[in-house]
């Protein structure tokens, strides 16, 4: 049985990593979150210490190590994106391994700082890349490796997740605390891409705003078309009619993926992979950052080439700004 601590236990994505520290027969035994809103941890950790301020939560891990002889073997960092490296870093310093929640880091110099911490303290940084241990993403790396190695696949990615007023007061409307639309909500994707397709040769941008982007990617294997939003006025009619607020789509050659399921356990798996010594570290995070990064500091080309239909969608204002886009 491992130790774990927990970062971050207020958030959407904590009670996956809680469910997967149980999953796998592991023991938390303190999380810390500036919010106190975590009755979730009743239902997996109900005697773990909980901490709101950093200060008592470091304490109480020193304590713990000098008083009980108990140190962490993993911190799970589960905080907003901006402060991913800080946490990592927190843990490498404690002589645990840290398995991070995606981005890893929002630039790809802060993997180059994490190595150097990695060597220091012969720790090892985690990262939760789930979807490449999705069935339907194994099947299509499958059938892509064994396809001819001059076949270029043709792929339409359309992500569609609707967000409320509230999400342009939290940190992920600040494009320097979440990294920007494509960061936040499509990290995953284009490390799913490169993994299944190979390397970049090729990143366009043709629409970044506050509630959506679009572009071009041209992997060694595929043509991929983009468009991400968080905008519920882009979704397509008959999503909406059904009351339904996200729309995922990715088709290859026109036919659709059916990616509509197997989420559930994806982090217990991903969790058992590292406690194996088979989980994805600095290195295998390094393709998406770099791809979210340039991303993030491109300038739009506009309607040019090869955009997604979605693309010409109709541009609209932030809503905490009057008047036209």
């Amino acid at each position: 049985m491992k130790n774990f601590a927990l970062i971050g236990a207020s958030g959407y994505i904590a009670p996956r990593h809680l469910k997967a520290i149980k999953d796998t027969n592991n023991l938390l035994i303190a999380a810390l979150d500036r919010f106190d809103s975590v009755g979730i941890m009743d239902s997996f950790f109900p005697d773990a210490d909980f901490f709101v301020e950093t200060e008592r939560f470091d304490r109480h891990i020193e304590k713990l190590k000098h008083e009980q002889n108990i140190t962490p073997d993993y911190f799970s960092i589960c905080t907003p994106n901006y402060l991913h490296d800080s946490h990592i870093r927190m843990a490498l310093r404690r002589g645990a391994d840290a398995i991070c929640e995606k981005p890893l880091v929002l630039n790809p110099w802060n993997l180059d700082a994490l190595q150097n911490m990695e060597e220091e303290t012969g720790q090892r940084v985690w990262n939760i890349l789930q979807l490449r241990l999705h069935e339907s993403i194994i099947n299509l790396k499958k059938k892509v490796d064994a396809a001819p190695k001059d076949k270029i696949f043709e792929v339409d990615l359309t992500y569609l997740t609707s967000r409320g007023n509230w999400y342009y007061t939290s940190w992920k409307g600040d494009r320097d605390k979440s990294g920007g639309i494509a960061t936040n909500i499509g990290v995953h994707f284009y490390d799913m891409l490169s993994w299944v397709f190979g390397d970049l040769q090729r990143n366009d941008v043709h629409v970044q705003t506050h509630d959506r982007a679009a572009g071009y990617l041209e992997f060694k294997r595929a043509r991929v078309r983009w468009f991400l939003s968080i905008n519920y006025d882009v979704l397509p009619e008959e999503i909406k009619v059904k009351g339904q607020r996200t729309f995922r789509s990715i088709t290859i050659e026109g036919d659709e993926l059916e990616f509509s399921g197997g989420f559930t356990d994806l982090h217990t798996k991903v969790y058992q992979g590292i406690l194996d010594g088979q989980g994805y570290g600095l290195e295998d995070a390094r393709k998406s950052i770099e791809i979210v990064n340039d991303i993030r500091n491109a300038e739009p080309i506009g309607l040019k080439g090869e955009y997604h239909p979605f693309a010409k969608k109709e541009l609209v204002s932030h809503p905490f700004i009057k008047g036209k886009f």
